[in-house]
């Protein structure tokens, strides 16, 4: 979440002003700022947005827009000299370099003239931090007539909608072998396309088991050839996912995938307790969710397949999650327990699971992460809101995954999180064999390969464990 500066700004008076007053400020160019500038002005220009090859040498060029640069200049002039109450009458513009993002600039005015009509003139320049000048140039600005303090208090932030995580995912991925997914029934265009897009990005090589004319159909409709994938001809929906089920078991398939069938025949297949796929922990589906303005993924458990999780239950959901945290690049994963607050209360039956888990967490029956509960929504993931409760826990307002009570909750809470916040997320089942690929009709192409990505790391990570 980018909030405004709530800064306490004071003016200086055309009668107070004087040649040779100076000011400055000093602003890090970040790659949301040229989405900002993109969105507001209406300019799309390739050369001037992120990840985007904007004249075909190869690689991005991120440049500041001219425009943009040139409103540090008027940011100096409106908020530090003259200040508040100065509008603007022309100013020039040489631009001498570009600046990228990340880079560092510094801005900077210098008063050199006073004319009739409270006109002042002032020399421009904005530089990088090593002194390299990108904007020169001359304002003239009618400065205040009179003394005027401002405080910026009800200005809104913005969120930009961006999903940076899921892009360093996809660059995890990518030097990886596809792996060997069974995607069961194919059979509607949007089920077809993920599997088909993710083999275009390198993620795995789609085995495609179900009805063929339906999945040749299914491409068609999508506008995606076929061509070089293998089909395996098994009409009916229980056979099929229980043939993916043995690719898994022959070494044909490293992972699995739901097409357009229903996800407890899919599943159903998976835990058959002598077929199926099943280790010693309990399955479990884990949301990975980038959600725009926050620093760092989050991961939501159980949203779909444990309806009212007893202890044990918990426990392995929970040790499910920390794995595939590790597998994404999350070293030590902050676990937050969550119910409706943050004390311990028989009343509420999550708070004495949350609490036990915290324990279990404690005395290493749950490994690999830090475990904390019970926690409310808020202190789980907001330090301040922690902070005012009077929590002290490596967890509490940092927590990278959380723990709903039941998978009513959890599902709430990842489609609030979808539907509000915007976030994107991937789907996985843990606690089989191999990963378990769950993406959703509702699902753009980002979150497709997001899944498929997840899937390609944590299949990666068990075979070198």
């Amino acid at each position: 979440m980018n909030e405004p500066a709530k800064r306490a700004m004071k003016n200086t008076p055309y009668d107070a002003l004087s040649v040779g007053m100076e000011a400055e400020q000093t602003r890090v160019l970040k790659a949301e700022d040229l989405y900002v500038f993109a969105n507001s002005s209406g300019n799309m220009n390739p050369m001037n947005l992120p990840r985007v090859d904007g004249d075909g040498d190869g690689k991005p060029e991120a440049i500041a827009p001219a425009m943009w640069m040139a409103s540090l200049i008027s940011a100096v002039l409106g908020c530090d000299l003259p200040g508040p109450g100065t509008t603007y009458h022309s100013q020039t513009l040489r631009f001498v370099n570009q600046a990228h993002a990340g880079d560092t600039l510094r801005i900077k005015v210098r008063l050199t003239a006073k004319g009739e009509g409270r006109l002042v003139s002032f020399d421009t320049l904005v530089e990088t931090e090593d002194g390299r000048p990108i904007v020169e140039g001359e304002a003239q600005v009618v400065a205040p007539e009179r003394p005027l303090d401002f405080t910026a208090l009800d200005v809104p932030g913005l969120t930009v909608r961006s999903h940076k995580h899921f892009d360093r995912l996809l660059e995890l991925a990518a030097p990886l072998d596809p792996i060997p997914t069974a995607v069961v029934a194919p059979e509607e265009p949007d089920a077809l396309a993920g599997a088909l897009l993710a083999a275009e990005h390198t993620l795995i090589t789609p085995i495609l088991i179900g009805d063929p004319e339906k999945i040749v159909a299914a491409g068609e409709a999508a506008g995606m050839s076929l061509a070089g994938y293998q089909i395996i001809d098994v009409p009916d929906h229980k056979a099929a996912a229980e043939r993916a089920v043995a690719l898994v078991h022959e070494g044909q398939a490293a992972a699995l995938m739901k097409g357009h069938l229903h996800t407890d025949v899919f599943l159903g297949a998976i835990v058959k307790r002598e077929t199926g796929l099943r280790t010693s922990r309990r399955l479990s589906h884990v949301f990975v969710m980038d959600v725009p303005g926050l620093e760092h993924l989050l991961m939501v458990t159980d949203a779909a397949i444990n309806i009212s999780p007893d202890l044990q239950a918990k426990a392995d959901i929970i040790q499910n999650a920390i794995y595939l945290a590790h597998s994404i690049g999350i070293d030590e994963p902050k676990v937050g327990v969550l119910s409706a607050v943050e004390k311990v209360n028989p009343a509420i039956p999550s708070t004495l699971d949350a609490a036990i888990l915290s324990k279990m967490a404690d005395r290493g029956q749950i490994t690999g992460g830090l475990v904390d509960g019970p926690l409310a929504m808020d202190n789980a993931i907001n330090l301040g809101a922690a902070m005012t409760k009077g929590i002290k826990s490596l967890v509490a307002g940092r927590a990278e995954i959380l723990m709903a009570p039941n998978m009513e909750a959890g599902n709430m809470l990842a489609k609030e999180l979808t539907y509000l916040a915007h976030a994107q997320s991937a789907g996985i089942v843990m606690g089989a064999r191999c990963p378990v690929i769950l993406t959703s009709r509702a699902d753009d192409d980002k979150s497709r390969l997001a899944s498929c990505a997840v899937a390609a790391l944590h299949a990666a990570r068990s075979t070198v464990e």
